[in-house]
């Protein structure tokens, strides 16, 4: 890509972070950051092409950098509608990429937000500064700590959880721990790691039938830090078992084993205002026909519209966001969140998982639930932007 269809920014010098290099302010800048090297790729792809279409340019200058499946970071075409699901195909950020070779590199060094790109036989042209990344990843390096890590380092204020936050919130065995220490009802489950399932295969697979036979076929076998629903088998019996770990092994070395919950799947937004977080309406996810269970193709594909809000009793509606808090609270979580809980048939709430990215497309659940409470798309990722902007990077 030649440099003369770079995004052009001021050249940069003294200049403070916010103004440009006459010392005059200029509209904060957003790097939204998408892709990445999880099997969720698609969808963040998908998930920051709505994004992009909200944000307020008279308000934000906007910088989409895409994430390759290999891991190279690329300057992306900012073009929102080549970024959706289309012939039941999601896209990538190589069909993005403005260059086949080029990265943009961010600095790591707290007095430095100056973005670069380069490609092989060129010199190295400067993006300008960024203000704000929006991270909009899924999965492993991304949404699990890893890329917050990388902020920290650079002194980048970013959307969303911080580094602890964000590796509970991937890893369903600890955030089930982080639950449990905080009196927050979890299903029953039980983990296997690759050392044991490596060198006790037997041991496992005993632990597995003792787990069954307390309570019962079917079970849920998913990779322990994944989600959309990737790598995840429900299985009757020991019938499907190998195939259901190799399969969860796939995504992820380490697996957990999950027991059939019977009830509702009721979902729960959290958003932080300036006083605190507040828990949206809640949300019911009906069943799928043709799906045994709220599987990838379920939510993606084939889904059929969420009840927003969902038809609960004023005290369950109080319960269930009291919980949502709760568990956002516990993981130490910020910006935002959604909860997913299960409704069991004896009328408790058991929370299955935390996402701390959310799917974010305007007919995603997260978005969904807030738009019924009050907080539309564009709203809400501007409150988003805004209170990243206002918050420090480091300990806090």
């Amino acid at each position: 890509m030649s440099s003369e269809n770079l995004p052009q920014s001021p050249e940069q010098s003294t200049a403070r972070p916010g103004t440009d290099p006459s010392g005059q302010p200029r509209k904060p800048r957003v790097a939204v950051v998408f892709g990445g090297r999880s099997s969720e790729h698609g969808i963040s792809v998908v998930t920051a092409g709505a994004v992009l279409r909200a944000i307020d340019r008279s308000k934000y200058d906007v910088l989409p950098i895409g994430i390759t499946t290999d891991g190279r970071w690329a300057l992306t075409a900012d073009e929102p509608d080549r970024m959706a699901i289309a012939d039941r195909k999601v896209p990538s950020v190589a069909d993005l990429a403005e260059s086949a070779e080029g990265g943009v590199v961010l600095p790591v060094d707290p007095g430095n937000r100056e973005v670069v790109y380069s490609e092989p036989g060129t010199v190295p042209k400067a993006l300008g500064e960024v203000d704000v990344v929006f991270p909009m990843l899924h999965g492993p390096y991304g949404e699990d700590g890893t890329l917050q890590g990388l902020l920290e380092l650079s002194g980048v204020p970013y959307v969303g959880a911080g580094v602890l936050a964000s590796a509970v919130g991937q890893d369903k065995e600890y955030m089930k721990r982080v639950f449990t220490s905080f009196g927050l009802p979890v299903g029953p489950y039980l983990v296997i790691r690759p050392r044991e399932w490596q060198r006790e295969e037997k041991e496992a697979r005993q632990r597995v039938a003792d787990f069954a036979g307390e309570h019962g076929w079917p079970l849920f076998i998913k990779p322990a830090r994944a989600g959309s629903s990737i790598g995840i088998t429900k299985v009757d019996s020991f019938d499907g078992l190998d195939e259901a770990i190799a399969e969860a092994q796939r995504h992820d070395p380490k697996i957990i084993v999950e027991a059939l919950l019977r009830g509702r799947e009721i979902e729960c937004g959290v958003l932080e205002f300036e006083d605190g977080p507040r828990a949206s309406v809640p949300a019911e996810i009906p069943p799928v026909q043709a799906h045994d269970y709220y599987d990838f193709e379920a939510k993606y594909i084939d889904s059929t519209p969420g009840l927003v809000p969902a038809p609960l009793t004023p005290e369950e509606t109080a319960e269930v966001q009291r919980l949502a808090v709760a568990a956002f609270d516990a993981a130490s979580c910020e910006g935002l969140v959604r909860a997913d809980f299960f409704l069991t048939e004896d009328g408790q709430f058991v929370i299955n998982e935390i996402n701390t990215m959310p799917g974010f497309t305007p007919i995603s659940m997260y978005p969904q639930m807030w738009e019924k409470s009050g907080v539309g798309y564009a709203e809400l990722v501007d409150r988003l932007i805004q209170a990243a902007l206002s918050r420090s990077t480091g300990l806090r």
